[in-house]
């Protein structure tokens, strides 16, 4: 039953930080010309390539056989969970580089590829840099001889909260305050954080 607690830690952490996030929003403008499996495959297929490799990359640093090396990385990790939590508190600007992404996925869509793939590389450009994404590297580090699991569960929190953006979105989004969904993110960041410490120091 170990392998439940990486599953459900990356299941939560990615499940609740897309909420309201610009993958829904992307999600929620194919939702309206493409059934719900064609854009579910292509959520789960480029959150394959992307948290995949965050986990793989961390995963590969965390079984370096250096013990020090392994504590000092496990340290910067719940750190840098807690500095997420934090700043997801404070105001937050429009990134100018969500333009430069706009205008990729634009160019994207009128390529010849099939919505599956334009979804998928989509999802996979999107992420690279997320705190979500950064969040899976530190995932890696922290659990290396689980990565299959912890990519199951990235995979599954990307595809249910798409899942809730088809089937709920415009009602989520109207109900719920980009805010509120912010915050319980930062919480949930925190309180990985300050167990991930527990855990270390004990």
């Amino acid at each position: 039953m170990n392998f439940l607690y990486p599953i459900l830690i990356a299941f939560l952490l990615v499940f609740i930080s897309e909420l309201g996030d610009k993958t829904q929003l992307l999600v929620l403008s194919f939702s309206s010309k493409l059934r719900a499996s064609t854009i579910l495959i292509g959520v789960a297929l480029g959150s394959f390539f992307s948290h995949g490799i965050a986990i793989l990359f961390g995963s590969s640093i965390g079984l370096l056989e250096n013990e020090l090396l392994h504590n000092i990385l496990q340290f910067i990790t719940y750190f840098s969970f807690i500095v997420f939590g934090i700043l997801s508190f404070l105001p937050q600007k429009e990134e100018s580089t969500n333009s430069k992404k706009d205008s990729f996925l634009l160019k994207l869509s009128k390529i010849g590829l099939g919505y599956i793939l334009i979804i998928a590389i989509s999802i996979a450009v999107g992420e690279l840099g997320d705190k979500t994404f950064l969040a899976s590297i530190g995932l890696g580090i922290s659990y290396p001889n689980q990565k299959l699991f912890l990519i199951i569960g990235a995979i599954l929190g990307m595809v249910i909260s798409d899942m809730l953006a088809i089937l709920f979105g415009r009602f989520l989004s109207s109900k719920i305050p980009e805010g509120v969904v912010t915050k319980l993110s930062g919480i949930l960041f925190i309180i990985f954080g300050i167990v991930g410490f527990i855990n270390f120091i004990i």
